[in-house]
């Protein structure tokens, strides 16, 4: 009995996946897409295969989800571990969060898209057209997808997102035996680390470089609005966030936020400032530090002076306010109520930089209609 014992527990023992040791399979190089910014996953081309490797599917991760890639009837090495197995190109979808649906969209693939949960979220006027059209399916909540739905929909991929390791909804979608993967595109640092995750859907549908070369667009005019706001000699002060349950929330200093700040060539009140999430303040403190701010962007989902100054009368002692230097992205929704910024936004930082600019520097720029930031009405 005790050597039954421990055969069986040697055998559980070397069955257990080590994610620290994974190597590529004997005698094969694989050729490496590269990554300008994106930090949280990586892409292996190898003659039969792709090895998608996503490093950062939620902060603090402690291993990495390894994705097996291969076209119909391709071989590939037994020795190879991964995490899922799929069959590329994908032919139908489903995906979790919003900020998916604008890369599907970039590389004309939303009619592949079969369901979604939360479809009232989503903005865009192209993939509401295929919800109305019952194209694509609502599937509940996030928290609670409804597998009945997805089995009948009969996807060859989940692509969803997850704030930790325990994600019940995605585990029990994966005992159904379709596949899941994880897309960690908001853990990133950089507004262009976002957006670079076009190319995580690009792998999938075999449109590497067609995502490549939409990301390629969106990088250069970032880096050439970037460069024209640095021209600029005025450098506005900036304070960013809201209230929320008796705390004003900002940015970090090292956020993505505040390096579109950096980047419109602005002065961020708390730049010198690092942390995960957002900084959770008193409104004295910040009325204190940001009071004679000259510009007040982000104010969550105020649309309007009126609605600003019936929360709190004491919103009138900001210089943003009294000068009506207020800016939100609430104003710039979809038809059933969702917010474009936080669908689009991440896809395309170029825009953000551009409204940001044309905010802080109304000299320059002077043709770009703001997409995202708007003033208060």
């Amino acid at each position: 009995m005790k050597q039954l014992t421990f055969i069986f527990l040697f055998i559980a023992f070397i069955s257990c996946k080590d994610h620290s040791s994974r190597q590529e399979p004997e005698n094969q190089q694989g050729e490496t897409i590269t990554m300008k910014y994106a930090q949280g996953f990586s892409i292996k081309s190898y003659e039969t295969y792709k090895i998608l490797e996503v490093a950062s599917p939620w902060p603090g991760a402690k291993a990495p989800f390894r994705y097996l890639l291969h076209s119909a009837n391709s071989t590939f090495p037994d020795s190879i571990d991964f995490d899922e197995k799929l069959e590329i190109p994908v032919k139908k979808i489903v995906v979790t969060s919003t900020t998916h649906i604008p890369a599907l969209e970039a590389m004309g693939l939303e009619n592949k898209l079969s369901g979604f949960p939360g479809t009232r979220y989503i903005s865009s006027e192209k993939t509401r057209k295929l919800i109305d059209s019952g194209e694509v399916q609502e599937l509940g909540q996030n928290e609670n997808i409804n597998t009945e739905i997805l089995i009948d929909l009969s996807p060859d991929v989940v692509v969803g997102f997850a704030i930790d390791a325990s994600n019940k909804s995605l585990e029990t979608i994966k005992k159904t035996g379709i596949p899941v993967l994880y897309n960690g595109d908001w853990t990133e640092k950089t507004p262009l680390g976002k957006a670079e995750w076009i190319k995580f859907f690009g792998v999938l549908f075999d449109k590497n470089e067609e995502a490549e070369k939409i990301f390629d667009d969106i990088e250069t005019s970032y880096l050439k609005a970037k460069e024209l706001a640095s021209l600029s000699k005025t450098k506005p002060v900036v304070i960013a966030g809201s209230m929320y349950n008796d705390k004003w929330y900002v940015p970090y200093g090292n956020s993505w936020q505040a390096q579109f700040i950096k980047d419109a060539n602005a002065s961020y009140l708390y730049a010198d400032t690092e942390g995960e999430g957002s900084l959770a303040l008193s409104f004295e403190s910040v009325l204190d530090k940001a009071g004679n701010a000259d510009t007040w962007i982000s104010s969550g989902q105020f649309e309007s002076y009126g609605q600003l100054t019936e929360n709190s009368v004491h919103y009138d002692k900001f210089k943003a306010v009294k000068y009506k230097e207020v800016y939100t992205v609430s104003l710039s929704k979809g038809a059933t109520g969702g917010v474009l910024f936080y669908e689009l936004g991440p896809q395309r930082p170029d825009l953000i930089l551009k409204d940001l600019i044309t905010i802080f520097h109304p000299n320059l720029l002077q043709d770009h209609e703001n997409v995202f930031f708007k003033p208060l009405n």
